[in-house]
């Protein structure tokens, strides 16, 4: 079993951009090489900006090299509770901008012709209780009527239909949900930003924001320092002590996935037949879909901490034994990966995106980041050109979790509590 990214071990990088030299000055540096960072560099370079893109690691070593690969609809909240929350407007608009952000990943592809197997295959929700099925029916109402959003629901007595399981009761489908590699994604975006003429450094972690005007900074990294007119920190999950007032209000939930041998395609259809990208309606949820290899690829908060250097196999033990729970089928079937990454959750599972002491931000992808990062990567080039109203998140306050300041010590009793809730629920 490796215990790496199988993304990052299946896709080509765009380079070594370890050594590269820093350039002295820059209009726009960007910190961190993920698919936020990225997106936001290729889109200022397609506005003509000169842009320095750095990472404390290399291109898609966080969150966005070790998710699940899947770009859906909807946002980390339920519709109907930001509804609740925000009232009707606001929460469709909110609601809308995850088409829009699967939309920005679409065009991406196509218009940079990066090759990393994107496809419209369908989200698929799976039901863990009868009366959560019940509640999806609700929010289908709820999404068609307000948000214009078609969604189809799976009776149990259809749910062979969609998976080979009886481990669920009833789904529902959304057609717009996609599924991509994202190792090929990344390094696709690295290379389009580089043939745009942004400068990439790996391996150079900024240690320091050093303010020079309004937003004018130097950066100063383990490999030299550049004066930037802008700054954007695209750091997510990994966010730590270079921003303190980020760090307070990020809570790096650790998220963990195997991925199994390549399956005889006899199998692999009858697991996903129409290969969805799946979830389930646990607050501590299972995911999982279909490489483009055939094999399956499974997830879940297989420990709750934080930690992303989980070198032991008790995740992949815990998620095999929930992979055999879902799929008894694949009793016995080996492992080839397995993997941690940290999810960036906040306290109302919100995106955040705007400027703090003259930086400008965007994080809390709650685990939906494969496209809202993407997409806040295009917001973000308009919203440092001026255009704040493009920014759908620009209204939301962003509060810090109680007593968070440093290593998040309240992960486990949160995982205990969510563990419960699934049990109650």
């Amino acid at each position: 079993m490796k215990l790496v990214s199988y993304w990052l071990d299946t896709a080509e990088p765009a380079g070594d951009f370890r050594r590269s030299e820093l350039p002295s000055r820059a209009d726009v540096v960007v910190v961190g090489a993920g698919l936020t960072g990225l997106s936001t560099a290729v889109h200022l370079a397609r506005r003509g900006a000169d842009v320095a893109l750095v990472d404390a690691h290399t291109v898609g070593w966080g969150a966005s090299g070790r998710n699940g690969g899947m770009a859906t609809t909807g946002l980390a909240i339920s519709f109907a509770t930001a509804v609740r929350r925000y009232g009707e407007g606001p929460a469709t608009a909110m609601f809308r901008a995850y088409n829009d952000a699967i939309d920005t990943v679409e065009e991406l592809v196509a218009h940079e012709g990066i090759d990393c197997d994107f496809e419209r295959s369908g989200k698929l929700t799976l039901a863990c209780k009868p009366a959560h099925y019940r509640e999806f029916a609700a929010s289908a109402e709820l999404m068609g009527s307000l948000a214009g959003q078609e969604v189809r629901l799976v009776p149990p007595s259809r749910i062979r239909e969609e998976i080979g399981s009886s481990y669920y009761h009833g789904a529902m489908v959304d057609p717009l949900g996609a599924g991509v590699h994202v190792g090929r994604l990344t390094a696709g975006l690295a290379g389009a930003a580089a043939a745009r003429g942004v400068s990439l450094h790996e391996e150079a972690r900024v240690r320091e924001l050093v303010r020079r005007g309004p937003h004018a900074h130097d950066v100063r990294t383990d490999r030299g320092t550049i004066r930037a007119d802008q700054v954007v920190v695209a750091t997510s999950g990994y966010t730590g002590g270079l921003t303190p007032w980020l760090r307070r209000r990020i809570v790096p939930v650790g998220s963990f996935i195997i991925v199994t041998e390549p399956l005889p395609r006899g199998v692999a259809d009858e697991l996903l037949p129409r290969r969805r990208v799946a979830s389930d309606s646990k607050h501590l949820l299972y995911y999982f879909r279909i490489t483009p290899d055939n094999r399956l690829l499974f997830g879940g908060r297989a420990r709750f901490s934080g930690s992303h250097h989980d070198r032991g196999m008790r995740s992949g033990r815990i998620l095999t034994r929930a992979m055999t729970d879902v799929f008894p089928v694949l009793t016995g079937t080996r492992v080839d990966y397995c993997w941690g990454g940290l999810v960036d959750m906040t306290l109302d599972r919100m995106v955040h995106a705007g400027e703090r002491d003259g930086v400008f931000y965007s994080v809390g992808y709650s685990g939906h980041g494969v496209q809202m990062a993407t997409h806040m990567g295009k917001v973000l080039a308009r919203v440092l050109a001026g255009e704040q109203a493009a920014n759908p998140w620009r209204d939301l306050a962003f509060r810090a979790v109680p007593g968070h300041v440093g290593p998040p010590w309240f992960l486990p009793p949160a995982g205990a509590f969510y563990k419960f809730l699934d049990a109650v629920s």
